[in-house]
């Protein structure tokens, strides 16, 4: 039994099992001193953890450093086919996207599920401890950007289990039974509008460190907010984006910055969210801020013609400072040491808060403090983490239409934008798209080798400015769903067909070598959206497909040598953990409604047996539809309305999707389902399961114009369905004339 489980045991027997309903606030204990307990977690036990405990997993990349490389050594590739599932627990719906990294502190498993419910585990055996549900407002789902809810995990430091909620709040609770200790709101009027976050916080130096999403959803402008740790006090706030110039900047890099920008950006927001990416440096004692894209999208909608003003003179014009960008923070002032932006005037959303890794390289002859990032422009980045310089910046993917290089003899090193590639004169398809060559998925850095692991897709999206900015010169923000800026619905089809052909998407997986820009290997995948990766010193590197399969591959050469059938769907994280000196391999898999498979906790061990519930796979089924009265007008407006509200969470039809989610495909609604379609779309009668009301911003008869489309659509499928099972009726019949 784990050390502390006894602790747990005599501790819950005072106290009602289950309290993550409670609202009880509770002592504040002392964080001055760390003592034998629950979640004792401090700063040098992180530190030390690489060489002390290889078989904890004490925060979100392992350690500070964040390179997710697992030392342990017991599951190799000799006897991985004795690889199996030792035990799993269900903790998600059939709709949540499952992508929280477990953390494993003394024999309990800390883990969260979409809608931010924390889970403590016997991490040997799956058996609960304790859980804690925040009760999370279920309408935050329309400040959604990219599907179900999620939530990527917590931070275990001296005694308390940090979450950052879904609706925006940061909770402390106590490790040692699941009761909260306090439990803050982030949002402040300066955001110009409530937000999600999914982001897992960072515990270091006495404070907690969270930042926000919602970008594309209304008006948004990004901070980062470091609370102390004890007390959930404010200790410091950077913001991402200046605000209204007419009004006083909240720190210096805020005025710095509003001289990049242009037009009336403020009455957008900017955007600069930071949704992923914090990584402590305790060795600078600096916080390290990967920023995401510009809001709206085009950075002529939101910052006017800044960017053609750029001159010799004045060359951040337009940069929209300090959107896709890294920065580096003091974490006791809050004050910024550097920035270094991956993307001036991010035109494409282009974020840079995918995972950041830190490490010590020989670059150029020199050992040097490095910062690695894949971010989604499609260029890897090794940055001196003292400086902000960059070093290397190598394409990892062949498919870069924007940029054609990084110029890193310029001043800013600025990448070299593709002159003929300027959507907002000739709409077309581009890669990356939206979605990144690599996006949040964990990589996995190993430093012997000077290899990281990673997974990577080309995947197109169709960039155009909005209709009404084309015509009008306007661009008016919505108050719900998302605000892109970029064509929709039949407008953007007509340009489409215009275009030249939508190119292949396609997802890879490889050992990329960062100084060279060189794969040591790479394999192309089955499906082009995939989970993160770990690799382990015993030459192994686990990843979840997007196929349901989880996959063991050889490090020397990336050939698969073990797989699972999750039975749902890997856009997940991965861990690796000893306890009694065995080893264990986690990750979550997403839902799967086709058979009724919740997000589900998998973990593995060798001699594991245990089997997922095997039930038969569903196929797209399109029910008999109810006949609708529409016009072709109306049908239209259901287009555009849909990929307005709709689309975010449940794909686009006809159209490339903003990311691949787990929402249900609204074409197969039944008869019940549209009977009730006005009750469930404006009344909000499925709040339950995250699907809120639209009452405040669609009218029943532009409802009934999404129903009306999403009908249209669905027989377009069954049209499709009946006619190549006439097809292969007749080739059967044919074969058996022949015989």
């Amino acid at each position: 039994m784990p050390m502390y489980l006894p602790i747990l045991i005599i501790s819950l027997l005072t106290i009602v099992m289950g309290c993550g309903d409670t609202s009880k606030q509770n002592d504040v204990i002392d964080v001055s001193t760390v003592g034998e307990f629950p979640g004792d977690v401090d700063e040098d036990r992180i530190i030390q953890a690489h060489e002390r405990e290889p078989g904890s997993w004490l925060s979100y990349g392992q350690d500070y450093k964040e390179q997710r490389f697992s030392h342990l050594t017991e599951v190799n590739p000799s006897n991985i086919q004795d690889l199996g599932l030792t035990w799993f627990k269900t903790i998600g719906d059939e709709s949540q996207r499952m992508q929280g990294t477990p953390l494993v502190v003394d024999g309990v498993m800390y883990v969260t599920n979409g809608w931010s419910v924390v889970w403590a585990l016997d991490a040997s055996t799956g058996q609960e401890i304790w859980s804690y549900d925040p009760k999370v407002d279920r309408t935050y789902m329309r400040f959604a950007c990219c599907g179900p809810a999620h939530n990527r995990g917590v931070a275990v430091y001296k005694g308390r289990v940090y979450v950052a909620t879904f609706d925006g709040r940061l909770l402390a609770i106590n490790a040692v039974d699941g009761s909260l200790a306090w439990d803050v709101d982030t949002y402040h009027p300066s955001a110009l509008g409530r937000f999600n976050i999914s982001g897992a916080p960072r515990a270091a130096a006495g404070k907690v460190y969270i930042g926000q999403g919602s970008s594309e959803s209304g008006h948004r402008r990004g901070y980062v907010t470091a609370y102390d740790a004890n007390t959930g006090d404010i200790a410091w706030r950077f913001y991402l984006v200046p605000g209204n110039p007419n009004e006083p900047f909240e720190h210096p890099e805020m005025e710095f910055a509003a001289k990049t920008w242009g037009g009336k950006w403020w009455e957008y927001g900017g955007g600069g969210t930071a949704w992923n990416s914090l990584v402590y440096d305790e060795e600078l004692n600096s916080l390290y801020i990967g920023v995401g894209n510009g809001a709206p999208w085009p950075r002529q909608i939101r910052s006017g013609d800044a960017w053609t003003k750029k001159s010799p003179e004045n060359p951040l014009a337009g940069d929209d400072l300090f959107l896709t960008a890294i920065i580096s923070v003091d974490v006791e002032t809050g004050r910024m040491n550097w920035y270094y932006q991956t993307v001036p005037g991010d035109n494409w959303d282009y974020s840079s808060a995918m995972d950041i890794t830190l490490g010590e390289m020989v670059v150029d002859g020199e050992l040097t403090k490095v910062l690695l990032q894949a971010p989604k422009n499609g260029f890897f980045y090794v940055i001196n983490r003292e400086t902000g310089r960059v070093l290397r910046a190598h394409p990892y993917t062949e498919a870069i239409d924007w940029a054609t290089h990084i110029d890193l003899s310029s001043p800013q090193q600025r990448p070299v934008e593709n002159p003929e590639v300027v959507y907002e004169t000739k709409p077309q398809w581009i890669m990356p798209a939206n979605a990144g060559a690599h996006n949040w998925e964990p990589q996995s850095w190993d430093a012997e080798k000077g290899l990281m692991y990673f997974y990577y897709h080309d995947y197109p999206n169709f960039y155009s400015l909005a209709e009404e900015f084309v015509k009008t010169g306007q661009y008016k923000i919505r108050e719900r769903g998302l605000s892109l800026g970029w064509g929709e619905g039949e407008y953007r089809r007509k340009l489409e067909a215009q275009a030249d052909p939508k190119p292949e998407s396609k997802g890879f997986l490889g050992a990329f070598d960062p100084l060279t820009g060189e794969y040591k290997w790479r394999h192309q995948l089955e499906s082009s959206f995939n989970g993160g990766v770990l690799a382990t010193k015993s030459g192994l590197l686990f990843q979840g497909e997007g196929t349901g399969q989880f996959v063991a591959r050889h490090t020397s050469n990336g050939e698969p040598i073990w797989s699972f059938d999750g039975l749902g769907y890997f856009s997940s994280s991965i861990i690796s953990y000893e306890i009694d000196n065995k080893q264990y391999v986690a990750t979550m898999v997403s839902g799967n409604r086709n058979i009724g498979l919740g997000g589900t906790l998998l973990v593995f061990s060798l001699g594991g047996n245990q089997q997922l519930p095997a039930k038969e796979q569903a196929l797209l089924s399109i029910p008999e539809q109810p006949k609708i009265d529409a016009t072709e007008k109306t049908i239209n407006e259901g287009d555009s309305l849909y990929h307005a509200y709709c689309a975010n969470c449940h794909q686009g039809i006809g159209q490339t999707s903003l990311v691949s989610t787990v929402a249900p495909d609204l074409r197969q609604m039944s008869r019940e389902t549209h009977a009730n379609w006005n009750d469930i779309v404006l009344n909000g009668s499925r709040i339950d399961k995250g699907m809120l009301g639209f009452s405040d911003t669609l009218e029943p008869e532009q409802s009934e114009a999404v129903r009306a489309f999403l009908v249209v659509e669905a027989n377009k499928i069954r049209d499709w369905q009946e006619a190549r099972k006439a097809l292969e009726q007749a080739r059967e019949s044919n074969s058996r004339d022949r015989g």
